[in-house]
C-alpha cells in the first residue's frame, strides 16, 4: 500500500489537484464492508499529516469494526453542486489502526490539536489507488485521473 506522500513525490499537480476536494469540506464519506460483506455508508473526517492521510472514528463505531474486521475501505470527498463542482477526490485501499497511545499522543501534538478520547479509534490510510474527476477546461467533457503505486497517471475523457 502506497502512502499520500508516494503521489506528493510521484505526481505532485494530482496530489494538489486530489486535495483540493478533500480540504473543500470537513465531512466525507467512507465505504466499509458489512460483516456480510454488503457495504456500509458513513461520515468521516480525514486529515494529512507526516505524509499520511488519517481517519478517527467515535468509540466502538460501526465503521471502525467494519475496519478492524476488513480493513478495505473506499473514501469520497464531498461534492459542490453543479455549475460550482470542481471535481471529486475518491480514495480506495486500507485502513491500519493506529493504538499505540504514544503514537497516537505524539500525531496529534504535531497538528496542535487535541488529542482525541483513549478509546477512539485512529487509522492510518494505506492506498490502492486515488482518483479524480472533474471536467476540462471547456466545461465540455469529463476527465478522469487514475493514480496506483508504481504506475503512470492516466488520464481518460468521456463526453
Amino acid at each position: 500500500m502506497a502512502r499520500w506522500q508516494d503521489i506528493v513525490e510521484s505526481a505532485p499537480d494530482f496530489a494538489a489537484k486530489l486535495r483540493r476536494p478533500l480540504d473543500a469540506r470537513v465531512h466525507k464519506t467512507i465505504a466499509t464492508l458489512r460483516l456480510d460483506g454488503s457495504p456500509r455508508i458513513s461520515g468521516i473526517e480525514a486529515f494529512f499529516a507526516e505524509g499520511d492521510l488519517w481517519f478517527g472514528s467515535m468509540p466502538n463505531a460501526r465503521k471502525a469494526v467494519d475496519l478492524r474486521r476488513d480493513p478495505r475501505f473506499a473514501l469520497h470527498s464531498g461534492s459542490a453542486d453543479p455549475p460550482e463542482w470542481q471535481g471529486d477526490a475518491k480514495i480506495t485501499g486500507q485502513a491500519e489502526e493506529i493504538t499505540d497511545p504514544d503514537r497516537r499522543l505524539a500525531l496529534f501534538r504535531t497538528r496542535g490539536a487535541d488529542p482525541p478520547s483513549p478509546d477512539s479509534h485512529l487509522f492510518r490510510i494505506g492506498i490502492h489507488e486515488a482518483v479524480h474527476v472533474g471536467l476540462n477546461d471547456a466545461r465540455d467533457r469529463l476527465v478522469i485521473e487514475l493514480w496506483r503505486p508504481g504506475r503512470e497517471l492516466q488520464r481518460v475523457e468521456r463526453e
